[in-house]
């Protein structure tokens, strides 16, 4: 199987000269405080000032509009000179914005990756080697003292939560229309399992789509008493139901439902195990299908990315998964997930690409 259909190009052949490697990799040296520069850069709003100022502006203009010291600002735009997200005209020392510096102020998804690796994974991932070494989320420690970051979740600091189930949110919902469509249109389901159901945003999405639809949302006991009180009172959540489970717990089983059950949905849920323990969820979950239920695996699975950056961006991400998730996940690729579907005695009926920021869903028939 080709590993990189769509990245082959960038991933196979050296594209850089020798002067722009030693770059990179100087780079990547300073790479922390690189992040922090572009951070705040934005935080205290001078990409902002700089983009609707007509013919840029000088460090003193930057000075007065922030209340910055001279020093401060100094110190950003010269970095920031060096990162390549500002510009500067020499005759006049006035800046500019490029288009790096565009991009971090205009695309959502930079702006999302930026607080989630700011809020949630910064200080963790000093403990990367740690996590690496002993296959737990060492990282996580300066939390909460939680098996994985799931069983916090209810209880971690109120930007560090906002910014979670931003990153969380921000790549899922874009996908949700697609979804909906593929998963009540071309397979009309009526009945559905959402397991590791979080707020239940995609819950109340399906019971929106459908007036049909009755969802029960698996996940842990502490995450269901946060969808039950998110989803109170909104139109269609008689039709929600939740069911705590361990999903971890080998001898944990999915609930069985009279009548049968048409589906089973997955989203973003798969990438925070190892592939053992996906192998054991998708049997469990095979015991709950008949020959007509359906399961639907939405992830950002790396490999089938159209564009390098949402390649980056992933693998970038399974480390997150390392430091502070949960020690033994990751974003995975097709071969991997076909791997773990057929171990489980599953065979992949399609997939459709594309959808949102960059999802597949992986549709599974026993």
């Amino acid at each position: 199987m080709n590993l990189f259909p769509s990245l082959e190009e960038k991933y196979t052949k050296e594209s850089l000269s020798a002067r722009d490697a030693q770059r990179l990799a100087e780079f990547i040296a300073f790479g922390p405080v690189v992040f922090q520069v572009a951070r705040l850069m934005l935080k205290f709003g001078i990409l902002d000032l700089i983009r609707d100022a007509q013919d840029g502006l000088t460090r003193e203009d930057i000075v007065k509009a922030t209340g910055l010291s001279d020093y401060a600002v100094k110190c950003l735009l010269e970095a920031s000179l060096s990162i390549g997200i500002v510009l500067v005209e020499c005759e006049t020392n006035r800046f500019t914005l490029s288009k790096t510096g565009w991009f971090l102020i205009t695309d959502p998804a930079v702006r999302v990756n930026i607080d989630f690796n700011h809020d949630v994974n910064y200080e963790g991932w000093f403990h990367l080697e740690e996590s690496l070494r002993n296959g737990k989320p060492e990282g996580l420690k300066h939390f909460g003292d939680w098996p994985t970051i799931y069983e916090g979740l209810s209880s971690l600091p109120q930007q560090v939560q906002k910014s979670w189930f931003g990153f969380d949110h921000f790549y899922s919902d874009s996908s949700f229309p697609d979804a909906l469509k593929i998963v009540f249109d071309e397979y009309h389901v009526k009945s559905l399992y959402d397991v590791g159901g979080n707020t239940g945003k995609w819950a109340l999405r399906c019971v929106g789509y459908s007036q049909e639809a009755d969802v029960t949302v698996l996940d842990l006991p502490q995450q269901i008493t946060m969808m039950q009180e998110n989803v109170k009172g909104q139109e269609g959540s008689e039709r929600i139901h939740g069911y705590g489970i361990n999903l971890l717990d080998d001898s944990a089983v999915f609930p069985t439902r009279e009548g049968g059950l048409d589906a089973i949905w997955m989203s973003q849920f798969l990438d925070c195990f190892s592939m053992d323990e996906i192998v054991s969820i998708l049997r469990r979950a095979k015991q709950a299908m008949t020959s007509q239920t359906r399961i639907f695996i939405m992830e950002t699975l790396w490999d089938r990315q159209k564009y390098e950056p949402a390649a980056f961006c992933l693998t970038m991400t399974s480390l997150y998964f390392t430091a502070l998730a949960n020690g033994n996940s990751k974003m995975y690729n097709t071969e991997d997930m076909q791997t773990c579907i057929e171990r489980a005695g599953l065979t992949i009926e399609k997939i459709h690409d594309h959808l949102g920021q960059g999802h597949s869903i992986v549709v599974v028939k026993s």
